[in-house]
């Protein structure tokens, strides 16, 4: 992903953050955002997130969420 891509992706992240009415943001709901964004910019930067934020304990979570990002395409 380059430089560009992940400046407007943090950018997108931080003004949903300002402009929404929650004082506070869970690490689960930005580590979707994050997630959100990534897929349709680089698949492979997508898994490699979510493999390390979903923590995949096994071959099987990490098939698993390959065969879900297949099938949205």
């Amino acid at each position: 992903v380059n430089v560009e891509d992940l400046d407007r992706i943090t950018t997108e992240i931080e003004q949903t953050i300002q402009n929404s009415l929650e004082r506070e943001i869970t690490t689960d709901k930005l580590g979707e955002m994050i997630l959100e964004r990534l897929q349709p910019l680089d698949e492979v930067a997508y898994i490699r997130f979510a493999s390390v934020y979903r923590e995949f304990k096994d071959i099987e979570t990490f098939m698993t969420e390959l065969r879900r990002l297949q099938s949205s395409n």
